[in-house]
């Protein structure tokens, strides 16, 4: 069941429009977490849902998900410890860790799903190495990578058995299209939803600037909220953004790197295919120093050179190119 909870007395009219979509758009309610922008980073990099809520809809009862066999009440796949497990017959077995159950808080799959293809507060982690996986993981709980609002802590309290578990599961996983991008001088008028921590359509409707930002939502809002791995997102990104991308990558050195397709090489994480979002936010935290490593060192004189232009269009690129 979807009850709606309207945030706004506009007028019926806006009402009536809410009732009608409420199915297709459906988000749930939370407590608000309390989030700070984390320094160096732009603040459409990482969504901080405003107190007031234009609107929001409680999922409740019994819940499925396009295609899956499956069913799940709503209350037990609430929060970060059960995350729901829709196509199990796509992956093989998985460890408890990702899995969630008895004595794990913070269950992988809750926010980088069972495929591993993540939302967009999250990163990407589909077929990633799994040494990669590991020493991210171990950079996060020495500090070199700074991140104290969640991965941090967890990569503190996560044992190296279960850190390679997760890596080795995660790493088997196949990636595919999870991100259309788009380009336009006007992207639909959005806000932040307390839910999720995802941008959502704004029931007044109309468009928006996009300005000197990506502008990503869920390209199946419920979908997303229910943790659907088939439910995938659309990035809005300036026009222009996609050509001049491709043009940095292709005149830089990516590929020596990153392999064929940038779809990775060896124990160098893929970047073909990856949500632009989270492309830009890891860019930002790496030219103001608070992604550490030594596996980000030979990154580092190359992304100091890169204008706030230049990380949008290249995240813009990377977005549209075939992730395996």
């Amino acid at each position: 069941m979807i009850r709606q909870i309207l945030r706004t007395t506009t007028s019926v009219r806006t009402a009536v429009f809410m009732c009608a979509v409420a199915p297709f758009v459906a988000v749930g309610v939370s407590a608000q977490e309390v989030l700070t922008l984390p320094e160096g980073l732009p603040e459409w990099t990482f969504n901080i849902p405003p107190k007031e809520q234009p609107w929001a809809v409680k999922v409740e009862g019994k819940l499925r998900a396009k295609g899956s066999a499956r069913e799940y009440e709503a209350k037990q796949i609430a929060g970060n410890a059960t995350p729901p497990d829709w196509f199990p017959e796509e992956h093989g077995p998985a460890p408890k860790i990702v899995t969630g159950g008895e004595g794990v808080r913070f269950a992988c799959g809750s926010c980088h799903l069972m495929s591993g293809q993540s939302h967009a507060e999250a990163a990407d982690i589909a077929g990633m190495p799994a040494a990669y996986l590991i020493r991210q993981m171990q950079y996060y709980k020495d500090g070199s990578r700074k991140e104290d609002a969640r991965m941090g802590p967890i990569a503190k309290t996560t044992s190296d058995e279960d850190v390679r578990a997760a890596a080795e599961y995660f790493s088997k996983q196949r990636p595919r299209v999870f991100v259309k991008v788009i380009e336009t001088a006007t992207p639909p008028k959005t806000f932040i939803a307390t839910a999720g921590r995802h941008r959502q359509l704004h029931p007044e409707g109309g468009t928006e600037p996009i300005g000197q930002r990506i502008i990503q939502i869920p390209e199946d809002p419920l979908g997303t909220e229910i943790r659907d791995p088939h439910a995938g997102f659309l990035a809005y990104v300036p026009p222009g953004s996609i050509a001049k991308g491709e043009a940095l990558v292709k005149n830089g050195s990516c590929a020596t790197c990153h392999g064929d397709g940038l779809k990775g090489k060896g124990e160098v994480p893929r970047l073909a295919g990856l949500q632009p979002l989270t492309i830009a936010r890891q860019l930002y935290l790496i030219k103001h120093g608070s992604s550490n490593g030594a596996g980000v060192e030979p990154m580092k004189p190359v992304v100091a050179k890169m204008t706030p232009d230049d990380i949008i269009a290249i995240s813009s690129y990377l977005g549209t190119l075939p992730p395996s």
